[in-house]
């Protein structure tokens, strides 16, 4: 599975998440692409990422930054 993630790294938050399938990848890195761009023109600084998975679960454990609060990744670093 693709994923695309917009992430607002000074709120600390996902912003938007979209799914697509392995044959879709041209399609995520379009919108990726689109979403920069309009980010860019209303002068949001956020974070857009094109990650790969098997599950969103997957995706989630690999890449917990982008669904926990800082507090939550303190907690289970220390």
């Amino acid at each position: 599975m693709i994923f695309v993630i917009e992430y607002d790294r000074s709120a600390g938050r996902l912003v938007k998440m979209q799914t697509f399938s392995n044959s879709q990848r041209s399609i995520a890195l379009k919108v990726r692409l689109a979403r920069e761009i309009a980010l860019q023109r209303l002068r949001k600084r956020h974070e857009v990422v094109v990650l790969e998975a098997a599950s969103e679960e997957d995706l989630r454990a690999t890449h917990r930054r982008y669904f926990e609060d800082v507090g939550s990744l303190t907690r289970a670093a220390g």
